[in-house]
């Protein structure tokens, strides 16, 4: 049986992130994965990496539930909106706080490699944006999901893959339920596996 975090990025309630989450979940369950569900508004923790590496900033007990459910998984799904050209300032704490050296990498003394301590799972971003995906993708280099799959994702040893939903405030209701639909197929892919 497939194993599947979930983490719904989006710092606020009611938003179509969460719509594509619980799309996504619903459709993982019934196809047979194990899900767990990580929903980041609702967790209480400091998403300020004070000292950054070099003292110790213990982890409150809903950033280590979280990142329990991520060493759990053999899937990473994340929802999060493009703002500014990246994502949210809580979702970085979040990585800050919980992607750990030590627990989601390791650095080697003597050398500039690293150890990617999560490896062997897969992750999928899903973005959305107001911004034209392809005029994202041309004027921005696709800055915002380059750096969630290099240097978050896969800089811990996930395999990853981001993708974009573009143009959201102009989208129709029958647009926006295809792109629901379009999520509880690759939930539904993903739980089958």
């Amino acid at each position: 049986m497939p194993r599947i975090a979930i983490l719904d990025a989006h710092p606020g309630a009611g938003r179509f992130c969460t719509a594509l989450a619980d799309s996504y979940a619903t459709a993982a369950q019934e196809a047979g994965a194990d899900i767990r569900r990580i929903v980041l508004r609702d967790m209480a923790f400091d998403p300020i990496l004070h000292n950054g590496y070099a003292q110790v900033q213990p982890l409150e007990p809903d950033l280590e539930a979280a990142f329990e459910a991520i060493e759990w998984c053999d899937h990473f799904a994340l929802f999060y909106p493009t703002w500014w050209g990246g994502h949210p300032a809580l979702l970085q704490g979040f990585f800050e706080r919980t992607f750990l050296p030590g627990t989601a990498f390791k650095y080697h003394e003597n050398d500039p490699f690293w150890d990617k301590l999560l490896k062997g799972r897969t992750a999928e971003a899903i973005t959305t944006m107001d911004t034209p995906a392809l005029y994202y993708r041309m004027m921005n280099r696709n800055a915002g999901p380059n750096r969630m799959k290099r240097t978050i994702l896969e800089f811990t040893g996930m395999k990853a893959k981001v993708r974009l939903i573009g143009s959201l405030r102009n989208t129709s209701e029958d647009q926006r339920k295809a792109l629901l639909k379009w999520a509880g197929k690759r939930g539904a892919a993903k739980g089958a596996s």
